[in-house]
């Protein structure tokens, strides 16, 4: 009886992994625009700018490819530590109000300078999707009194829906 039960339980547990494999999507370019507008709060350091928390958002639109929706409205909050480095984390929030999350880092924000962010998931139609794009930002304009307007060029990026995490029965699930 306990060889059977172990034989369709592996047998199972090999079948979840097979429809695993076949159900992860290809990776599938996307190309966007995304244009911002936000506040810089700064304080000042030894070097040449001060450090600053940025919140920013606007319209992310998708023109180019089928792997998400068309429009978003994207918003980013940010640490750029005056030198070398931005780190933050945007959400891009469809029509219907599912949402994609990434993680960002970039030089410090300015024109000409470039970013990377990885998608590390979302909700609703969104839920599983992984990828990564890049884009670098083609013009930042700061009023001086802590507010900026930017807009990305080379939004290049790709995305699937991440293969389904498979459980693996406990011994104690095993032995039932």
């Amino acid at each position: 009886m306990r060889s059977r039960r172990a034989g369709l339980l592996a047998a199972g547990v090999a079948a979840c992994l097979l429809a695993g494999a076949t159900a992860a999507e290809e990776w599938r370019p996307f190309s966007a625009t995304w244009a911002l507008s936000g506040t810089r709060t700064s304080v000042p350091t030894e070097g040449a700018r001060g450090a600053a928390i940025l919140h920013a958002s606007g319209s992310f639109v998708i023109t180019k490819g089928d792997v998400v929706g068309r429009g978003f409205f994207g918003e980013v909050v940010g640490f750029d530590d005056g030198g070398t480095l931005l780190a933050g984390r945007a959400v891009f929030t469809d029509a219907q109000g599912d949402r994609i999350y990434a993680t960002i880092k970039a030089q410090p924000l300015g024109t000409g300078r470039t970013a990377t962010a990885t998608i590390t998931g979302g909700t609703g139609r969104w839920a599983g999707l992984e990828g990564d794009f890049t884009f670098a930002w083609r013009y930042v304009v700061e009023s001086g009194e802590g507010d900026f307007d930017a807009v990305t060029v080379n939004v290049e990026g790709r995305a699937r829906r991440a293969p389904p995490k498979t459980a693996v029965p406990t011994p104690a699930e095993v032995s039932k």
